[in-house]
């Protein structure tokens, strides 16, 4: 289940995640500036330079993306001297089937300096031609997983998760379960796009990670997830739900730790790691308030909920949970917000 698989545009569309990619344009630039050789992409009968967003959502912050691929790599044909071999761009936005792709393409006449299509499927599996992109652009969705994990479902599994929704606070079966699944999930990511792209080709991957040594528990998210998951367990006990139903529910969310994806990165094999660093976090200096947190949780949770428990139940859960969340000293803290934004580099290696 990846970031379009259900209502995950929130990642996309909030006006938090305008600011990470505004943060994120100096950094891609830089990549562009510093490591793209146009010069062996120009000589090789290069008639468009295509670039993928995965997770594109309905925009707008993947339009703004895309400007800050697309203009410096204008700007470095031009300062190169390579006016007469600028290509024309090709730009694909990709995101899971059910994504409202006409409300993205709707909003797409204002940055209308390109040729765009859509391209509907999971980013966990290949989805254009060998050898076919030169830049690929994924912000804030790779920590979704294309599933929860099954161990966590499963009754006579060490790592059933009973009684929770997430990792946070679980056995250490479970988190283990979870770390294996983004691994698997991130391998076939990187297999799929190592396919894809060109040799010399770039990813800017904008990734939600935890610093290593710090656990999700003693995050700001970790405690939501263990608030939201104690209110439908509350749920459970006055039967508004059962609490079977509560133990086959879990997020399909995981934070890697800047060491865990490097190694996955490197196991890979087909990328060197141009740069990988945390980023200045927007909108995240401000105090946090309970509004602010139940709204985000909310919008990026609801869907779910949805899809797995009803409609029925949601106005009673967040009324719950805003209750906790108000409780709450921790969450409103903001020395405990340790989730960062970490900006991955990835450049293709020449294949001859």
């Amino acid at each position: 289940m990846n970031k379009g698989d259900g209502p995950y545009s929130y990642a996309q569309n909030s006006s938090y995640q305008r600011g990470v990619v505004d943060a994120a344009k100096e950094m891609i630039g830089e990549a562009i500036a510093d490591k793209l050789d146009i010069k062996h992409l120009s000589f090789a009968s290069l008639n468009a330079f295509c670039i993928a967003d995965f997770g594109c959502s309905v925009g707008p912050n993947t339009f703004i993306a895309v400007q800050n691929i697309l203009e410096p790599v204008e700007f470095k044909y031009q300062t190169q001297g390579l006016n007469s071999r600028i290509p024309e761009f090709q730009v694909f936005f990709n995101d899971h089937v059910t994504n409202d792709f006409n409300t993205l393409f709707t909003s797409l006449t204002p940055y209308k300096r390109y040729f765009a299509a859509g391209i509907p499927g999971s980013f966990y599996n290949r989805l254009f031609p060998k050898a076919s992109l030169h830049f690929v652009h994924s912000s804030n969705s790779l920590h979704w997983l294309s599933k929860v994990p099954k161990e966590v479902l499963d009754i006579n599994s060490p790592a059933w998760n009973k009684g929770r929704i997430h990792y946070v606070g679980s056995a250490k079966e479970v988190l283990e379960a979870y770390s294996a699944q983004y691994a698997k999930d991130m391998e076939s990511f990187l297999y799929a796009r190592a396919q894809e792209v060109v040799d010399g080709g770039l990813m800017a991957l904008l990734i939600a990670s935890l610093p290593d040594g710090i656990l999700h528990s003693q995050t700001t998210t970790g405690m939501l997830y263990e608030l939201l998951g104690s209110c439908l367990m509350d749920m459970a006990k006055t039967g508004v739900v059962s609490e079977a139903k509560v133990d086959s529910f879990n997020l399909p969310i995981y934070y890697t730790s800047t060491k865990e994806l490097e190694a996955i990165i490197e196991r890979n094999g087909y990328f060197n790691i141009e740069r990988m660093e945390k980023m200045d976090q927007p909108m995240m200096q401000a105090t946090p308030n309970l509004q602010m947190c139940t709204l985000h949780t909310r919008a990026v949770m609801e869907g779910l909920i949805k899809e797995h428990f009803g409609s029925e139940i949601i106005d009673e859960l967040f009324n719950r949970y805003t209750e906790k969340v108000a409780e709450s000293s921790f969450v409103l803290n903001l020395e405990n917000r340790k989730v960062i934004e970490l900006f991955v580099l990835l450049k293709r290696k020449m294949t001859n």
